[in-house]
């Protein structure tokens, strides 16, 4: 998966609550990704805006992916 592919997805299912590399500042209750040296950590933010349930790629790929999961996961909850 691509940068453009995944903010396309973002786009037409209009998923919300995230923070796409590090463009505003750690919120509550949303999913980031972004980019640490040469790999790619995606995670979720709590409540307090503690990191919680961080992952480290070796792969943007592979991180977009998790990241585009993450954020469905979020919409789906939201709308319970």
């Amino acid at each position: 998966m691509t940068r453009e592919e995944t903010l396309k997805i973002i786009g037409n299912e209009k998923l919300k609550n995230f923070n796409w590399y590090g463009d505003h500042a750690l919120r509550a209750n949303e999913v980031v990704i972004r980019e640490v040296s040469t790999r790619w950590s995606v995670y979720t933010a709590d409540e307090r805006e503690s990191v919680i349930s961080e992952v480290v790629y070796d792969s943007e790929s592979d991180a977009l992916e998790d990241f585009i999961k993450r954020l469905r996961a979020d919409k789906i909850l939201s709308e319970l």
